[in-house]
């Protein structure tokens, strides 16, 4: 094995390498400051704490906290401060340069437009606002000498009734900062199948979708949003593991839908930290993600809400090398199938991949292999320290 493959990054390299993320929710991650500032300026005065550092910590602890009703309500104090169209585009905005300063090259953020409708905005006019604050950001990032690229998916929420509604929104905006559709909410009892005229929709429109599932709900959950609805990619699709079975002598036997996950490529989602927070793992060492990487499962490494899981790409990928060993080939490994099933052009995603992630592995590996190459001593004039 060869020292480039050995090498466990620094923090400084997993920030600096590039990194794709396909999993984030914009009302998961907004700056306890915005939110401070947002709430003061539309008169909201429901938020629990009113200092930026103590609402961060309290939107952690809500999130730890095992409780469903807690937990739900961190969301409801994000919302509340996105309905208008100057709150959509700032958050975005910061959504893109807290991403693009994080290292992350190329994200698809996602938010359901049905969430930010209480001001008097427009399905569209929410669109339209978060899409002018990504492309705000990115310039942004742009001149801070980073780059991004951000793609938005727009959510429909399992419990409602406007699925076919916000995926005909998805596909107006196509090619316009909208590349995908997603599905959201609680799984158990409000199956995706619900929905289904509005994944055959899309599917007749030639477009992509993604599917939370397989993260609080197991197998069943999984099925039906891959064989019923067709699903591109699984959001979290942690559950896989339960179709998995590791013997006492280390050997492994995949069930008939792990194999049919793992043949077909299928992009498995993973937020690490959020799924602890889930109960999805009891930690990052016993998180599927270390078996399925060995299995060869498309793995991609997310951060699902940064805000809540107190987390960033950085931070996973910390979690993950402290946790695993991981190398910076590994960090490729994972970037790389992210940006093999991002929801944008072939050609688009091969070209960075080869102009942009594998070039900055390769940058953060020559610089490790060079640091480890002897030198000489410097000869110097006068006296050696023996004839002083």
């Amino acid at each position: 094995m060869t020292s480039e493959t050995t090498h466990t990054p620094t923090p400084e390299q997993i920030r600096r390498a590039p990194k794709v993320l396909l999993h984030d929710h914009l009302d998961g991650g907004l700056r306890p400051g915005t939110i401070v500032e947002l709430a003061r300026e539309t008169g909201y005065d429901a938020l629990p704490e009113t200092d930026p550092d103590k609402l961060g910590i309290w939107f952690r602890e809500a999130a730890d906290s095992g409780s469903l009703e807690r937990y739900l309500e961190t969301f409801a104090h994000t919302c509340a401060v996105m309905q208008t169209r100057a709150a959509l585009v700032r958050v975005a905005a910061e959504c893109a340069e807290d991403l693009a300063a994080d290292g992350v090259v190329y994200a698809e953020v996602r938010y359901a437009p049905e969430q930010h409708l209480d001001g008097g905005l427009t399905l569209e006019e929410v669109v339209e606002a978060v899409n002018e604050g990504f492309r705000e950001g990115e310039r942004r990032a742009k001149e801070d000498g980073n780059r991004i690229r951000v793609g938005a998916l727009l959510t429909a929420m399992r419990h409602a009734a406007r699925a076919l509604e916000i995926a005909e929104l998805a596909n107006r905006y196509r090619d316009l900062g909208v590349v995908g559709f997603d599905i959201a909410g609680a799984e158990a009892g409000f199956p995706p199948t619900r929905h289904l005229d509005a994944f055959e929709y899309l599917k007749r429109e030639n477009n992509h979708f993604t599917i939370h599932a397989g993260e609080a709900f197991g197998l069943p959950s999984i099925w039906q949003a891959l064989q019923w609805c067709g699903a591109d990619r699984l959001g979290h699709g942690v559950r896989i593991i339960d179709d998995i079975q590791v013997g006492d002598d280390g050997g492994v036997t995949l069930g008939r839908l792990a194999n049919y996950v793992r043949d077909k490529r299928i992009p498995l989602e993973l937020c690490p930290t959020s799924n602890l927070q889930t109960g999805a793992a009891a930690s990052y060492a016993e998180h599927p993600i270390g078996l399925l990487r060995r299995l060869h499962f498309r793995a991609t490494v997310n951060t699902d809400n940064r805000l809540m899981s107190g987390t960033s790409m950085s931070t996973e990928f910390e979690h993950l090398v402290r946790t695993f060993r991981y190398t910076l080939d590994d960090m490729q490994w994972f970037t790389v199938n992210a940006m093999k099933s991002a929801f944008i052009p072939f050609d688009e995603r091969l070209a960075m991949i080869n102009d942009v992630i594998k070039p900055g592995y390769a940058e953060l590996k020559s610089e490790w292999l060079f640091r480890q190459v002897p030198t000489a001593p410097a000869v110097t004039s006068g006296s050696s320290p023996a004839e002083s």
